[in-house]
């Protein structure tokens, strides 16, 4: 399989969090003349157009874009037909015609930035939308047929208590939600939460409770029939995101737009993060893969994914005996954080909240 990824770097506004690329544009020409210049790094890929199988456009805010906007931006991958065509929507940006156009151009997966359904959260995180916005939107989205609807979360917000948690996910199964990504609040630097905390004015939660709220999300999804796929990552049957896989499987996807990365004929490939250098030159770089980089990813992606890593694959495909060459696994494996079963390397439940301890192994 392969995919493509689409990057909208725009937002009507900065949440406190957030550090992906990303700006608050001066008007609407300068995402005009950004569009311009992304239809023609997607059209330098034509030939990859018939093998693509995912569109992933995420941002930013690729909803914030005007409909017309949005129009020149699905025009320009008019000629894909992938099996599975998702966009990331603000609920605060959606419209009814922006809906019409992403059922038009046969957008048939949307991932919803809600984060949490606490108006008083939302404001703390700098969110722009309101829960009567989001029910609106999903409401909307569902009446069009659109069929998969994912929900981004948020858990760890200082000042969230377990019944506030308790709250946002009793919402997913209201909704009739298909797939789930659920994060812990992490402080990032260069984003305003960083800033607060060098003044000493944002204080994280205790981690006993971070950790007691992730066995709470994975509790309560899987009695609302949530597979649990990905560490931060749950689906009804049959909804999993294909394109994620894809990163997590070591498989192809193109990158385009600002900030942007891509993995194609065996190049790691990193366009520019400014927009002056995109405007001028799309690509600041492309890497060819070493196997030692490739087998680190492997084992990386691998593990994150809940099945985990099949070691024989593993060992043929890179030529290693994996403790051999990695022998503090044996060490993790004692504490309890990894296991091997059915052949399988994998985490343990304990490994999912300590999960950097064992990724440091392979880095």
């Amino acid at each position: 399989m392969k995919g493509l990824y689409v990057h909208i770097p725009f937002c009507e506004s900065i949440c406190h969090y957030c550090d992906f690329v990303k700006r608050v544009p001066k008007n609407e020409q300068m995402i005009d003349d950004y569009l311009q210049r992304l239809t023609q790094e997607i059209a330098s890929y034509s030939t990859h157009f018939s093998n693509i199988d995912t569109i992933y456009i995420g941002g930013g805010t690729p909803s914030m874009l005007s409909a017309k906007q949005l129009s020149v931006l699905f025009h320009a991958l008019k000629d894909i037909h992938p099996v599975e065509y998702t966009i990331e929507v603000n609920p605060e940006s959606y419209t009814e015609e922006k809906g019409e156009l992403f059922k038009y151009y046969r957008i048939n997966r949307v991932s919803l930035g809600v984060q949490t359904f606490d108006q008083d959260l939302l404001s703390y995180l700098n969110r722009k939308h309101t829960i009567d916005n989001v029910l609106r939107v999903i409401h909307h989205l569902k009446d069009l047929g659109i069929p998969r609807l994912s929900i981004d979360l948020i858990y760890a917000i200082p000042g969230q208590t377990l019944n506030m948690l308790d709250h946002d996910l009793a919402m997913i199964e209201k909704l009739g939600i298909t797939h789930v990504s659920c994060y812990s609040l992490i402080l990032e630097e260069k984003t305003y939460f960083y800033h607060q905390y060098l003044k000493g004015q944002f204080h994280q939660m205790d981690e006993d409770m971070e950790a007691l709220m992730y066995e709470r999300v994975m509790k309560t999804l899987k009695q609302q029939g949530f597979e649990h796929y990905e560490i931060s990552n749950f689906a009804k049957e049959g909804h999993q995101s294909m394109h994620n896989n894809l990163y997590w499987t070591l498989q192809e996807y193109i990158g385009v737009g600002l900030g942007a990365h891509g993995f194609v004929d065996g190049y790691r490939t990193y366009n520019h993060r400014h927009l002056p250098e995109y405007m001028h030159d799309w690509m600041e770089r492309k890497e060819q893969q070493t196997e030692e980089m490739l087998l680190t990813d492997d084992l990386l992606f691998g593990l994150r994914r809940i099945e985990g890593i099949d070691i024989k694959k593993i060992e043929e495909r890179y030529h290693i005996s994996i403790f051999d060459k990695y022998p503090s696994l044996i060490e993790k494996m004692s504490l309890g954080l990894i296991e091997m079963k059915e052949g399988r390397l994998r985490l343990t439940r304990e490994g999912l909240f300590l999960g950097n301890q064992v990724f440091m192994v392979f880095v």
